[in-house]
């Protein structure tokens, strides 16, 4: 890991010519994953990246560089380069001292993915290929990978901070199509924690199969959806990728820090339904977003971010806490030493609410029913949305009926967050990867079932 003299020498010169603080991210990250095609191997990877970060201060001012030379000379030359981007104030090299921080790390792992017999794991992702093949004549192809994480951290900084991390992450992906007749129709199901091999004890690779093959079935059989104005019931788990991306983004200091979030000056306003309490959480144990510190070294907490739709608080790295004057809230994130840490998200859902599912069902006269949600878009500035929904269902006279397909949400952040009547108590998250200026990292989305009470639904009908 990081030499704590050569990163005491290296903060110092980062700071000679002025800066205010400065600090060191250091990363050895492992990566690897196989991918099957049709039960065939197609690609085994495994690589891994080392490297180093160096960032100076001066008030909200920032530079950053990086290198993958983690020698004493790699360290000297890259905060020398950061020092002179910084300035020219002939300021003395200060001098600085680390003391090692200790962290209670609340995400143990029993078999790590990457060190275990590659064996194991094609027969785990085999096995999942398999059912999904076999599901039904029509399933055409079936494309699944493994992927595993080993990622060892370290951060150091001008304020004495010196502190490491090891976080590991495991996860499968089953992609199904069906055909026939000239049509072809997908499914996918792609779970993941921030644990070892032991993730498949809690998603047999069975189930992930079958289910990829289900879904792909339903939408081949499905027709498609009607567009209009509609009330609409969204399902739990990844169906909180709309939360996250409609408003979470406008949450972050990325945005709100400098003026371009649909929730800047916000705080302290209702702004959602009552029934919606959001939260983002880093202490889920676990959890695939969780860590047990940032990318910058601060502790993940629990943020109540809406408390009965009320907006509370934001989500805060140390650049937007210095220019909103506002504490940190230990989300300060990167895909790796390569990028400049900035607030994101880890694992962010809207909470259970008062209401019993069945009844949710049951208070839509004609509507849609959103079981599984898939990517999309969003404007953080306007809120401005367009999500695919990869599961659908017409609802009529309070029961859930024939399957549609084709059909997307489209809608503002601040439009939904009020049209959200009805919460229910089933809340489960699903697990994706967030793309920002900081890279892509992983992050889980979730929510219980919850009612929309109107929306525009895009479709073909």
């Amino acid at each position: 890991m990081l030499n704590r003299i050569y990163a005491e020498e290296a903060i110092g010169i980062a700071m000679s010519t002025g800066a205010d603080f400065a600090e060191i991210f250091f990363e050895v990250t492992r990566n690897g994953g196989i991918t099957l095609i049709d039960n065939k191997i197609d690609s085994v990877a495994d690589n891994t990246i080392t490297g180093v970060g160096i960032r100076a201060f001066l008030g909200t001012r920032t530079v950053y560089g990086s290198t993958s030379d983690t020698t004493r000379e790699g360290l000297v030359m890259c905060a020398r380069a950061v020092a002179e981007a910084m300035g020219d104030f002939g300021e003395d090299t200060p001098s600085i001292t680390l003391k090692p921080m200790e962290i209670q790390n609340i995400h143990t792992v029993k078999t790590p993915p990457l060190s275990s017999d590659i064996k194991l794991r094609c027969d785990l992702l085999r096995e999942a290929c398999y059912v999904a093949s076999e599901y039904d004549k029509r399933i055409a192809q079936v494309q699944g990978n493994i992927t595993g994480v080993e990622r060892e951290i370290c951060i150091a900084n001008s304020e004495g901070l010196f502190v490491t991390d090891r976080q590991t992450r495991t996860r499968m992906a089953v992609n199904a199509v069906a055909s026939s007749d000239g049509e072809n129709q997908s499914g996918r199901c792609s779970p993941g924690r921030s644990m070892g091999l032991e993730t498949f004890e809690l998603f047999p690779p069975r189930e992930i199969g079958k289910t990829a093959a289900a879904q792909a079935i339903t939408n081949l059989e499905a027709d498609y959806c009607p567009a209009g104005e509609m009330t609409v019931a969204i399902e739990n788990g990844f169906g909180g990728v709309i939360f996250h991306e409609a408003c979470g983004h406008s949450l972050e200091a990325t945005s709100v820090g400098v003026g371009v979030s649909q929730m800047c000056g916000k705080l302290g306003e209702k702004i959602a339904n009552e029934k919606v309490t959001a939260i983002d959480d880093g202490t889920v144990k676990n959890a695939w977003g969780s860590v047990n510190v940032d990318d910058e070294g601060t502790p993940t907490r629990r943020n109540v971010l809406i408390e009965n739709g009320v907006l509370k608080s934001y989500m805060i790295d140390r650049l937007g806490s210095r220019r909103m004057g506002m504490k940190m809230t230990g989300s300060g994130r990167r895909e790796s030493y390569l990028y400049e840490p900035t607030s994101r998200m880890t694992n962010t859902f809207i909470d259970n609410g008062p209401d019993k599912n069945e009844d949710i069902i049951a208070s839509i006269e004609y509507g849609l029913y959103a079981k599984s949600m898939g990517g999309g878009s969003v404007n953080p500035l306007t809120g401005a949305f367009n999500f695919a929904v990869t599961e659908g269902y017409i609802v009529r006279n309070g029961k859930i009926c024939e399957a549609v397909r084709g059909a997307s949400l489209i809608g503002t952040g601040s439009d939904i967050l009020q049209n959200i009547d009805m919460v229910g108590q089933n809340l489960d998250v699903g697990q994706g990867m967030c793309g920002s200026s900081s890279g892509s990292v992983p992050t889980d989305v979730g929510q219980p079932l919850i009612r929309v009470s109107k929306i525009t639904v895009g479709g073909r009908k």
